[in-house]
Order: C-alpha cells, then structure tokens, then sequence
C-alpha cells in the first residue's frame, strides 16, 4: 500500500515537472517569437519596408528625344524616326538559343547577317543585357510577334527613336554619326559624372558634330515610377517626370550648296571649304569620297566596315580638318603680304625673272621654264612667278615668316567646333629642332625657306586653315573663329542663341599693303592663271591658283602622264567675292589633279554662281532680317574685345615628315613648286 502511494507522487512530480518544461519551453518559443516580431515590425521597419516597396514599385529610366540638326534654311539633316526592335535577354531564354532563333524566324525576317551579328554581340554580352537582335520592324512584324510573345520569354519588343541621315552621304564628315555606348564611353561618362543622365540610353555621338555637340544634343533623362508585380509585370504608374529633350542645332551650311560641291568631286578625291568672312560660318565643308552615316547607328557589318577601312581613297577621313598639304602657289599672296609688312621690298620694286633662281650652285625653276622678265609683286602673283618669290625667300627670315603666317591661322589649331582637327606644319627653326633627332638635321637652311616661300618644302596645312587665311584676309585681317553650328534652338520655348559673335582679334595691316595683295588677286581672275574658269561672271572675284608637287623632282622635269596617278600634282586654289563686299571665300584642293587653274578654279566659280546669286542673296537678307527682329535685336552682336593669344611654342606645331604618309596627310617636301602659266 506504501509502495503504491510513493510510487503515485512520483508520477505526479513527473507529469507536472513536463508540464513545467513544456510550459516554459513555449513561453520561451512566444518570447522568442515576440522578439522577432518586434526586431522585425520595430528594428528593421525601415529597411524591410523600403525593400517590399522596392519590390512593388520599379524606377524606369525614360530616355529624351535626341535634338535634331538642320541647315541654315531649315532642311533636315539628322532626325528620330520610330523604330520597333526585338532584343534578347540571355537569362530569361529558356531553350536553347539557335531553336528560339528557328521558331522566330517564322514569324518575323531574319537575314544571315542578322543571326551571325547577333550570335557574336549575344556571346559577348552579360547574362542580363539585352542584345539586339533585329531592329526597323514594320508595323505588321510588330504586331504579329506581340500576339506570339508568350511563346519567346526572354524576347521582348521594344519601341524606341532610332537616329537617321535623310541625306546619306552628304556632310557626313560634318555630322557624324551616333553609336552603341560602349565601355570607354561609359568610363568617361563616369569620370564627367554624366552617367545618370544616360540610364536606359543605348547610343551617344561617336563622330562630327554628334560628337562635339553631345550635351546640347541628347537632352536630360527622365524618371518613371511603376507598381509591378512579383514577376515584374507593370500594374500602374505611380509617377512620372518628363524627359528634357535634346537641342535643335541649326548649322550654318546650305545643303544646297553643300552637295552642289559635292557634286564637283564626284570620281575625285579632294576637299573644300567655304566660309562666310564677316561671320565665320561654314557654307560648305566637303570630303570626298564620304560615307553613309546610317551604316553606324546600330552597328556596322563586317563587310561595309572593311569595304570602308581598306578602300585605298580613304573615304571614312575628314580631308579638310585632318589631311595636311603643301598648298603650293596659293600661299604666295600670304608670304608677299608679309614681306610688305615687314618691308623687305615694294609693291613696285622690280626683280629680274630669267625663269630660275640660283642660290648657293642650285638653280630652283619656274613651272614649264617660263621666262617673265623684269617683275614687281603685282605681276609676280597674276602670272605666279616662282622665281620671284624664290628670291624673296633667300631674304626672308623663316621665324618672323612663321609668326606673321601664323596670325592667319596657319599651323594652328582654328578651334571648328569638330572632332580630330590636325595642327599641320608652319615650319620654323624651331619646329626643326624638335621634330628631327640628330644634330645635323636641326639646322635651319636658306634654302628651306626658299622652298616654304612657294608653298612647298615643309608646309603642311589643312584646307580648313587655307580656307580660314583666306577669309581673314577677304575681311581686312579680322579673324572670326569658324564654326559650323549657327543656332542652339530650344525645343520646348523656340528660343535659341548663337554660340559664336564677335571677332577673336584682329591682324595690324597696312591697308595700302592689303590693296596691293587684293589688286593682284583680283588681276589672277581677270587676266592671270584663273581668268578661263570666271570668264563671263557677273560678280568679280580675288583669288589664286595652286599646284602642289606630291613628291620631290630631285632636278627631273614632272610628266604627269609618266608617274603613277597618286603621284600626280594637287591641284588648288582660294578665292573670295565678290571683292566689293567679301560674302564667300573658297579654298578648295583636288587630290592628284594636276593643274590648278583647269582643274580646282571651275569648281570655286560654280560654287560662287551658286551663293551669290541675286534671287538667293535676296531671300537670306530677309531671313537674317526676320532672324535679328525676333531676337529683338536689328544690328549686328557686338565685337568681342581683345586678341587672345597665339600659341606661344612654335616647337609643337606638328611632326617631322613621315617618309611615306598616306595620300591625304603631309606629303614630302619639294625641292621646288609647280605653277601653271597664264
């Protein structure tokens, strides 16, 4: 009986001591879950909070419209037409990728060129990013793949504004061209802090003035806020900040003028410029061969990439603003200018022209031996005697021929609001020392300067700079920086303002000097080299004509019909009118085109008939007229003050010559230059 009792209370220790256990193994377990609760609704509220929102609600970048670029008159030359586009997400593909690329080739066009584009970009790319796959498709592709869309996952049609050039090949080397943003675009932008302005942004100004234009261009990004699903799917705007689209830029070419020039080159390789004096607007700004800007802006195919890298005329570089030139005769009016300035001789002075010039036993020739005779510097220019700027050479020193050159752009950088502009060769002593090694080399001879006095010898210069020179010299020495970009118009108000007014400075001439220099020019057309090309012209016009050797004669007499084609003399010539009241001035050169007068001076005439004809002068008073009462300004912008400075270090004005450059850059030095007789 004793046994049973003890062994009841036992029990009954047992079952309460579980009962305690479990009981304070569950009060623990509430505790431990209230504690949770509390870190979680109390601790990390926060966080948790703005995670789950981030969960329900997604940014979305909206990219602006990119600003348009328009001629002078209003006529597109790059614009955003609506595009549709398939593009594939790697990780969300489900199959295999050639399958997927099967399956949708039934329902939408794609072309060899297309898989084998995309399968490179597709293993290239991250698991994430979307790669395009095919892009322009029509409204009825777009529809169709939209019904079957559940069928690709990972496939997603998008609509987009996709950049276009109505105009092909014209002004390419002006506009440029955009392109896929790529890793070294997405450093700078880094670097700049630009990048979130570029959120869902595929492309950016690769070339021209896309490039140099890029922030006025491509606008200011805006911002979506979206409700969406777990899987992402959009439920509805929650809020949105409207994209800034991009400026319009109003250039100042004419494309008229512009493809009328073009059209002078066609077959030719070669390049002009035109410039307005009195404002520094570009007109026309041709190279030739050019290029389809279109090919860029999705990516070029290999074939038309190689097609384009390989073509022997070169036709992807910018000749005016990269290739450097002797400009042969064409820089006379420039070196007897600056002999009156410095007053090595007079305008009347008369130097004997027995058809050479001999210096130190070297006897340097006229062009085709010609005999002129007793000459002044009126008449040295109309007929380009080379033996009187021969002689003027051997008088002059080649620093202070640098420094009064340099004044009119020569050798120096013009500031052109384009990309990859080349500083050329104003050759100095100077210049030498740094650009050759040994010490031989770096001494400066008279009879270099014999050479660069023609144009020839070390002179390297693009055909912006010739054309600039000769605009300052139309506007009486007073430099206006050129630029291509005549207006930065508003989208939103319609307002615009202009980036350049007012001259840099001006150049201390002599206007006495200045008449003798403009009297010949004008006597080169009237009854020198150029007078055939503007018989008959209405209007009269200044300017010189130009052959340029490719390569030295070493003594032998130039055949042109014996030496390889791009061998062959360039042909040149700068001009301005009319001389009453400057409105154009040309400089133009014709690769290998033998003499200047026959070849580059019809070219200049055709493009002045083409600007100064009356009924167009007419029409563009009255647009800069409307253009000033808008503005709420009827005179012209004021002169910006002051003269900056020139570059103070002739030693970094270029590279000493290559041995065999390439047909558009600087060409070995002459022993001599070529001119044609009138």
């Amino acid at each position: 009986m004793f046994e049973f009792r003890k062994t009841g209370h036992l029990q009954r220790q047992t079952v309460l001591l579980r009962a305690w256990v479990a009981g304070l193994f569950a009060l623990v377990c509430l505790l431990l879950l209230a504690g949770r609760l509390w870190y979680l609704q109390i601790e990390r509220y926060d966080t948790l909070s703005a995670r789950a929102e981030q969960n329900r609600i997604t940014i979305v970048p909206v990219p602006p419209r990119r600003g348009r670029i328009i001629d002078r008159n209003g006529a597109v030359l790059a614009q955003n037409l609506r595009d549709y586009t398939l593009t594939v997400t790697r990780a969300q593909v489900q199959d295999d990728i050639d399958d997927v690329l099967d399956r949708l080739g039934e329902l939408v066009y794609l072309s060899e060129g297309d898989r084998r584009r995309f399968m490179r970009l597709y293993r290239q790319s991250g698991r994430y990013a979307p790669v395009l796959l095919r892009n322009n498709l029509n409204d009825i592709e777009a529809s169709w793949f939209a019904v079957h869309a559940y069928r690709f996952p990972g496939v997603n049609l998008e609509a987009r504004w996709v950049r276009n050039y109505p105009r092909h090949e014209s002004a390419a080397h002006v506009l440029g061209f955009v392109g896929r943003i790529s890793e070294e675009d997405q450093r700078n932008l880094e670097e700049t802090g630009q990048m979130g302005n570029y959120r869902g942004t595929s492309v950016i100004g690769k070339k021209g003035v896309e490039k140099t234009w890029e922030k006025a261009l491509h606008g200011r990004t805006g911002v979506e806020e979206l409700e969406v699903t777990a899987g992402g799917r959009p439920v509805r705007e929650l809020s949105r900040t409207d994209p800034v689209p991009g400026s319009d830029l109003e250039l100042s070419l004419d494309i008229g003028l512009q493809q009328l020039a073009e059209a002078q080159f066609s077959g030719r390789r070669g390049a002009l410029v035109a410039i307005e004096p009195h404002t520094g607007e570009v007109l026309a700004f041709v190279s030739s061969p050019s290029f389809d800007p279109n090919l860029f802006v999705d990516g070029i195919d290999v074939e038309s990439w190689r097609k384009l890298n390989e073509s022997p005329d070169h036709p992807l570089i910018n000749r005016p603003l990269y290739g450097t030139y002797p400009i042969g005769s064409t820089y006379k009016p420039f070196v007897g200018l600056a002999a009156l300035e410095m007053g090595l001789r007079s305008a009347r002075e008369l130097v004997p022209d027995p058809g050479y010039f001999e210096l130190a036993g070297q006897r340097f020739r006229n062009a085709g031996g010609a005999v002129y005779g007793p000459t002044d510097m009126h008449r040295a220019i109309v007929v380009s005697s080379d033996t009187y700027f021969f002689s003027l050479g051997a008088q002059m020193d080649v620093d202070a021929l640098h420094d009064f050159a340099q004044q009119f752009g020569f050798g120096q950088i013009t500031g052109i609001d384009l990309d990859g502009e080349r500083r050329g060769v104003l050759p100095s002593r100077a210049w030498k020392r740094k650009a050759y090694k040994q010490r031989e080399q770096q001494h400066w001879y008279q009879g270099e300067t014999v050479s660069v006095a023609v144009g020839q010898g070390y002179n390297a210069f693009t055909l912006l700079q010739l054309a600039q020179a000769t605009a300052v010299l139309a506007n009486d020495g007073v430099y206006m920086k050129p630029h291509l970009v005549r207006r930065i118009i508003d989208p939103l108000s319609g307002r615009f303002n202009y980036p350049v007014a007012g001259p840099q400075y001006t150049i201390d001439l002599k206007p006495d000097n200045l008449r003798v220099i403009r009297e010949a020019m004008v006597d080169v057309v009237r009854k020198g080299t150029a007078r055939r090309a503007f018989d008959g012209a209405p209007y009269q016009a200044a300017g010189k004509t130009g052959t340029a050797q490719v390569y030295s004669l070493r003594g032998a007499k130039y055949r042109a019909h014996s030496v390889d084609e791009r061998l062959r003399d360039h042909a040149l010539f700068m001009a301005y009118a009319p001389v009453e009241n400057p409105q154009i001035a040309v400089a133009l050169i014709v690769e290998n085109g033998g003499w200047g007068a026959s070849v580059a001076a019809p070219i200049a005439r055709t493009v002045f008939d083409y600007w100064l004809d009356p009924d167009r002068t007419a029409l563009r008073r009255a647009r800069l007229q409307i253009e000033r009462e808008a503005q709420g300004d009827p005179a012209q912008p004021a002169a910006a003050p002051g003269r900056p400075e020139l570059d103070p270090a002739p030693v970094d004005e270029g590279e000493a010559p290559e041995p065999a450059p390439p047909p558009d850059e600087s060409l070995a030095p002459g022993d001599g230059a070529l001119e044609e007789n009138p």
